[in-house]
């Protein structure tokens, strides 16, 4: 596929964080050995890989490679049978709450929206964990819950014009065309105020054009909004273009990790992607 054009970002940042790109030496986040399986299948053996902060590093190859475990195991809804996860260097136990209080937003392969709430409400949701207040004064609406939930309705609103969904704000999702409902997905990821964003297929199903809106968004997030980016994609254009560099596993081990023009030129990874590998 002919490469998207990563276009320049558009908005100053939302949360304050830093553009400049980090030293390599500066690893968020660092797997070694991660290790699963499901009955009979070896979904992952032993893979290791590191993640710099303000990277964009992306997990490839075909369908049953592992990918979705592996990025499931990350964000703590599957617990590895062996390995070890490190965010900020301290060996981390893993699960969905202590992901997402440590910083760490995702988004589904199958998308996990409440389809029948609009999605200024979907995108809301993201900042169930900023809310500071009880839930008494939040039935209450009154006084510090009032003026929290402005706080948090400016939060969002800056995120739908960021993702230029102004026009869907009030539209129940479950109408949604499947790309825009990919985008709110995003768009409820990026309220959670991320470090790192865990991205699962975020262009499955998309045309060109939903593809190279997506890519640049997720350049922005990374480049505006400070946001690490750790994703899965089956489009090797994207892929490409994207990534600062690449993980490629096939039945569930890693056989490759480099920079773009490394990878593509991997004779393994040619070989899994063309059906030469054996099993």
């Amino acid at each position: 596929m002919s490469a998207l054009p990563c276009l320049p970002g558009k908005m100053g940042s939302l949360m304050n964080s830093s553009t400049s790109m980090p030293s390599p030496q500066n690893v968020l986040l660092e797997v070694k050995n991660l290790s699963i399986k499901f009955g009979g299948i070896q979904a992952n053996d032993k893979v290791s890989f590191d993640l710099a902060t303000g990277e964009i590093r992306a997990i490839i190859g075909p369908n049953g490679a592992g990918k979705s475990s592996l990025l499931n195991m990350i964000n703590g809804f599957y617990r590895p049978d062996s390995g070890e996860i490190f965010l900020d260097g301290i060996k981390t136990v893993m699960r969905p709450y202590v992901a997402a209080v440590s910083g760490i937003a995702r988004t589904f392969q199958n998308i996990a929206l409440f389809k029948g709430m609009t999605t200024l409400d979907n995108i809301m949701s993201g900042r169930l964990l900023k809310t500071r207040t009880s839930f008494l004064e939040q039935i209450v609406h009154w006084g510090p819950a009032r003026r929290e939930e402005d706080r948090h309705r400016a939060q969002v609103e800056r995120i739908i014009d960021f993702l230029e969904i102004q026009s869907i704000r009030k539209t129940p999702v479950g109408r949604l065309p499947y790309g825009m409902q990919k985008r709110v997905e995003l768009a409820r990821a990026l309220a959670m105020e991320p470090r790192l964003l865990l991205l699962d297929e975020p262009m499955a199903g998309m045309n060109l054009q939903e593809k190279q809106d997506m890519c640049r968004f997720i350049l922005d997030a990374n480049s505006e909004l400070g946001c690490t980016v750790l994703l899965i994609e089956h489009d090797m254009g994207v892929v490409m273009d994207l990534s600062d560099r690449i993980v490629v596993l096939d039945h569930g081990k890693k056989i490759a990790d480099g920079k773009p023009i490394e990878v593509r030129a991997d004779q393994r990874v040619i070989d899994a992607y063309l059906g030469g590998a054996q099993a």
